[in-house]
């Protein structure tokens, strides 16, 4: 999988912490390719920040570790789409013209982003592999810190370790249900593409997995 992490210490600390989730000292210094001294120093300052907080994890042999991991508050520091703005438009809404109004805008909403992605995406007869890493690129850049690989079944795997449009989301649950349905429509409606995490559920990310049931099982890289 790929990532496009910021470039500070800090930054690339809050970003391996939102992309991998909960992390020891350790393993976020070998992962960022720095010593555990500069990780501990960036902990401070971004815990003095409460943007970070850490839980003692017990382990079969030795003194538990403390697994670092994000605070609510740090959800503030990656991209919500003006999410003040779009929450106060769908109370609007909902207000002036009920749950239908709601719906039938929200269903516009998902049209109008489907052709957007469909004008971008390769051909229906692209190897599916491409397709989703064209997708997740297009996801990425509108904020969602997306990434994709294959699973160890073999299925590929577009995870989106943001929404940025969580706020709204909450409000007006019909975004997440038409983020699904632009998934099929891009992909390809004979493929089987289920949601196994969901962030609005409580999971740290949203993750999708898509399985090709027409035989066309592609291998090799990831994005």
């Amino acid at each position: 999988m790929s990532s496009d992490a910021p470039g500070s210490g800090r930054e690339r600390v809050l970003y391996l912490l939102k992309t991998k989730g909960p992390q020891t000292t350790a393993r976020m210094a070998e992962r960022l390719g720095v010593t555990t001294m500069a990780v501990r120093q960036h902990l401070a300052v971004l815990q003095g920040e409460e943007l970070v907080e850490y839980v003692n994890e017990r382990r079969k042999f030795g003194r538990p570790a403390r697994v670092w991991q994000l605070t609510r508050k740090a959800f503030d520091r990656f991209p919500n789409h003006h999410a003040e703005l779009a929450v106060g438009l769908l109370e609007a809404v909902r207000n002036t013209f009920g749950e239908k109004g709601l719906k039938r805008l929200t269903k516009e909403w998902t049209r109008k982003q489907t052709e957007s992605c469909r004008s971008q995406m390769p051909g229906p007869k692209a190897p599916l592999e491409q397709r989703v890493a064209t997708l997740t690129r297009l996801r990425r850049e509108e904020g969602y810190m997306a990434e994709c690989g294959r699973r160890r079944d073999g299925a590929l795997e577009l995870v989106e370790n943001h929404c940025s449009i969580a706020q709204a989301a909450r409000l007006c649950s019909n975004l997440c249900d038409g983020e699904l349905s632009l998934f099929r429509a891009v992909l390809g409606e004979d493929l089987s593409i289920d949601r196994v995490e969901h962030i609005l559920s409580g999971d740290r990310r949203c993750t999708y997995c898509i399985t090709d049931h027409s035989g066309d099982s592609p291998s090799g890289g990831t994005q």
